[in-house]
């Protein structure tokens, strides 16, 4: 008879609850997922935004069966996204905001992204393991890039998904320090340019390039305008793999590389390079991993760009420094930052000074 969850089990003589119930925790990861998801696609969090509700005036709202949505909501609330008040009502939580999709910093997007376009991907993790190729084409019938370009709605959340992170790495850009408060600065793959509009808001003297592929930018300029910042800001459609606006001061790169396997990479790199002068300064905003396997959030992050990139990976310290040498970089400093991302600092190398 197999041992019931919260049961002892025997481990070297001893009983072990909590190996168990953390073990447990862990396989139930994908049900969290999937209650967030079906509470973000059924717009729950808008429909409270004005205020508390019964499950059956939520039911009304949504066209769910109510007995079914009370029980979900009651999953929601176990997960501090909604409050069950004493009237019987059900009202949002700080977390559950975010779930809004006019919240200042909503992940409504990042959760519907997750739940449907990563989450089928994820469950093909063994497929990239086993064969060392992303399962994300796999799943999809195309690479990621590919397949985005020719599903609108989908490249829509992921652009908004790019956006929330553009916002984290953009806070971690402007507390490292690293930018002077006049010249031009050039965001390299900077996506809707959300990254640029904080960091020209921040820097009132700084004017901004904008590079990414035609589809990508389309959406810029409106971010730019409400930022109150496309008068400084030019928007270039392009590749970065064939050639960056040249000649400006400050370029950034960020979460632009750990998309790529170190030969695609490094071709970013040195378009990079053969743009700058010898005074410009390269920063990169990016994930960078222990060099030990102790906790970390980039483990998971690393296991995710397996799956969806050809050669998507996070690097760790002394990885990045090869990877910039190898492509005309000298790094100045160690990683600067947050949780996650990190500022690297780079300027270029003479050419006898390079690497292989």
């Amino acid at each position: 008879m197999p041992t019931a969850v919260g049961d002892p089990t025997s481990v070297g003589g001893a009983t072990s609850f909590d190996s168990a119930g953390r073990l447990m925790d862990l396989v139930l990861g994908y049900q969290r997922t999937q209650v967030l998801h079906a509470a973000a696609a059924l717009g729950l969090a808008d429909h409270l935004a004005a205020g508390p509700h019964t499950v059956a005036e939520l039911a009304a709202a949504t066209g769910t069966e109510p007995g079914a949505l009370g029980r979900l909501v009651c999953a929601l609330s176990g997960l501090g996204v909604f409050r069950n008040r004493t009237d019987g009502r059900v009202e949002l939580t700080a977390t559950g905001e975010l779930l809004r999709k006019d919240t200042p910093g909503s992940l409504l997007q990042t959760v519907l992204a997750h739940g449907e376009d990563f989450y089928p991907v994820w469950r093909e993790l063994r497929y990239s393991v086993t064969t060392g190729e992303p399962a994300f084409a796999r799943v999809h019938g195309l690479p990621n890039w590919e397949y985005r370009r020719q599903h609108p709605e989908n490249n829509a959340r992921f652009d908004a998904v790019m956006a929330a992170s553009a916002r984290s790495r953009a806070a971690t850009l402007l507390a490292a320090d690293r930018l002077p408060d006049q010249g031009v600065i050039v965001d390299v793959g900077g996506g809707n340019g959300t990254l640029l509009a904080a960091v020209l808001r921040d820097h009132p003297n700084r004017r901004g390039v904008l590079l990414d592929q035609p589809h990508v930018v389309e959406a810029a300029r409106e971010v730019l305008d409400t930022a109150g910042v496309a008068d400084r800001c030019e928007i270039v459609a392009g590749d970065f793999f064939t050639s960056v606006p040249a000649g400006k001061n400050r370029y950034v790169l960020s979460g632009v590389l750990l998309d790529w396997g170190d030969d695609r990479a490094g071709q970013i790199l040195r378009r990079c390079r053969e743009a700058m002068s010898g005074s410009s300064t390269l920063l990169l905003i990016d994930a960078v991993k222990s060099e030990g396997s102790a906790p970390d959030p980039t483990q998971l992050l690393d296991l995710h760009m397996m799956t969806t990139n050809a050669g998507g990976r996070v690097r760790s310290a002394s990885e990045w420094m090869r990877l910039l040498v190898d492509n005309g970089f000298r790094l100045v400093d160690a990683p600067l930052g947050g949780h996650l991302f990190k500022v690297l600092e780079a300027v270029p190398m003479p050419a006898q000074g390079r690497g292989g």
